[in-house]
């Protein structure tokens, strides 16, 4: 039988939609209509998801592919994407996609219009297929992508919301065609960010000091903790703690395991200890965090 397949409809999903009247203001601004946002949204763990579109879409699309895997056929030619990696698809390039049925991917995606958005992507190259992000360029995605889309939510109709959109999208689109470039050292120094990173993502239950993870990275811990502050502006270890309460975020809105035990799983066996961690990180005290409505 065949798999169900879905466009969107998924919990905790964001998603935003530019009303027709509000994209023809824009294009008739002279600082918005070089380059706006259409529509944005946030899919996690998205199963069945799917899209065709043989005749391809009228704006470019941006997918970041923040966990789990996918698919994507862009003219007849199918390639995998996975964790941390990009994918951009122009305007009227016919295209499928869709989430892997084994590991769903969560994605955070969005639409690009303008006179300018195909002169972004060709500048930059950012068409040239599925391109990995460095962890500097994920916290910037991320980051811009909250911001956006709390500004084009909570006040779409404001043409100096729009322009200010409209800058913070071109920034990102440059530290992106910046970031996955660079220097023989700066792709050296992602590596070992990331190797690091790897290390302790597959860690969270356990306990890992600074002279464990030098060691695995071959790094001095002076090194590696100027690599942390420079790229993510943390330290090994608290950035290490904030995996952690990101983790415990996810399972707190996700499974209905006790606070207790899921201070377990990310490796702090003291429920109360846990949760003054969590508060620190997080802003909130765990069981607030998991009644508080969120997408």
């Amino acid at each position: 039988m065949e798999e169900p397949r879905k466009p969107e409809g998924f919990p905790e999903e964001k998603l935003y939609v530019l009303p027709d009247y509000l994209s023809e203001e824009l294009l008739r601004h002279p600082l918005a209509r070089g380059l706006y946002v259409s529509d944005i949204g946030f899919f996690p763990r998205a199963a069945y998801h799917y899209r065709e579109r043989p005749e391809g879409c009228d704006s470019t699309i941006f997918i970041y592919c923040y966990s789990g895997e996918g698919w994507i056929e862009l003219e007849g030619r199918s390639q995998s994407v996975s964790e941390s990696t990009l994918i951009v698809i122009p305007a009227g390039t016919p295209h499928r996609y869709g989430a892997s049925l084994r590991d769903p991917w969560s994605i955070y995606w969005f639409h690009l219009k303008g006179d300018y958005a195909a002169d972004y992507v060709s500048l930059y190259g950012l068409d040239a297929g599925p391109l990995r992000l460095p962890p500097s360029v994920q916290a910037d995605w991320t980051e811009s992508f909250g911001r956006v889309y709390s500004m084009l939510t909570d006040k779409p109709y404001s043409m100096p919301v729009q322009v200010h959109v409209s800058q913070t999208i071109g920034q990102l689109l440059g530290r992106i065609g910046l970031g996955v470039g660079g220097s023989a050292r700066d792709r050296k120094r992602e590596l070992d960010l990331e190797r690091a990173i790897r290390y302790l993502n597959d860690r969270l239950a356990d306990t890992v000091k600074l002279p464990e993870l030098a060691m695995h990275t071959g790094l001095s811990k002076q090194h590696l903790i100027y690599l942390f502050n420079q790229e993510t502006g943390f330290p090994p270890i608290e950035y290490f703690l904030r995996m952690k309460m990101q983790k415990a975020g996810q399972l707190l809105s996700l499974t209905g395991l006790s606070v207790k035990e899921i201070a377990a799983s990310v490796g702090i066996p003291d429920p109360y200890y846990f949760s003054r961690l969590f508060k620190k990180r997080m802003g909130v005290p765990p069981t607030e965090y998991r009644s508080a409505p969120k997408g």
